[in-house]
């Protein structure tokens, strides 16, 4: 029970945080997706956001993402894939996953059309892209998402249906606004070309004020709603 009570008035929080930064550069909070992010939480952790609210769930990790799909069995929710996606791991979510945040390369869109097609389904995707040029991180370089989009957008069973992006990993949010100015300003570049994309996916606990700033229509929040992650 406390656990829960914790979730509501943490998304109570979150929820009024969003609402006071799109007052702030005029847009209507009912165009930000909150995507509760569930890695290491508990199924339980799940149901009581979903019960709250929230029917966007993201996970990391396909074995982890399949082992409370299976679990929890809830047709509410929305299971956001925002980890990196190896090819040979499609197969486990291809049926019922409703979006896949990090598509970076032509190489795994080929892999995911394929088993959109086997299975009869068009499957939503955005497309990773790292806007801090940092090694560690995945995602399309800048430069090149222009065309990897573009030649996504014309594999069968694939809907390219925006852009993806983390920014940096420091103290001061501020730090995150070029990484999300940039995917931006992509997102405009392209669709001033013809290409729809209507999903900035960017801001995490640390910085989703400021990616409200730059345009983001889904924010990816875990600590924020559930507490300290356990660590793994």
């Amino acid at each position: 029970m406390f656990k829960s009570s914790m979730i509501v008035e943490n998304l109570k929080n979150i929820h009024q945080r969003i609402a006071s930064a799109c007052l702030r550069v005029g847009r209507n909070p009912e165009e930000v997706t909150l995507i509760a992010v569930t890695k290491t939480y508990s199924e339980q952790s799940i149901r009581d956001v979903v019960d709250a609210g929230v029917i966007d769930i993201g996970e990391n990790y396909v074995q982890e993402l399949r082992q409370k799909h299976a679990e929890v069995r809830d047709d509410r929710i929305r299971w956001h894939f925002i980890g990196h996606l190896q090819s040979n791991k499609i197969k486990y979510i291809a049926d019922w996953i409703h979006l896949i945040h990090t598509v970076d390369s032509l190489t795994l869109g080929q892999q995911i059309s394929k088993w959109a097609e086997k299975i009869g389904r068009t499957m939503d995707i955005l497309v990773e892209v790292n806007t801090t040029k940092e090694e560690s991180k995945f995602g399309a370089a800048i430069e090149l998402a222009p065309s990897l989009v573009k030649d996504l957008a014309m594999l069968r069973g694939l809907n390219v249906k925006g852009l993806m992006t983390m920014g940096p990993f420091l103290p001061d949010p501020e730090d995150s606004r070029p990484s999300f100015r940039m995917l931006r300003e992509l997102k405009e570049s392209l669709e001033s070309e013809g290409v729809r994309l209507p999903i900035l996916s960017m801001g995490m606990t640390n910085d989703f004020e400021v990616a409200i700033n730059e345009g983001a229509t889904m924010l990816r929040i875990g600590t924020a709603i559930f507490g300290s992650r356990i660590k793994t």
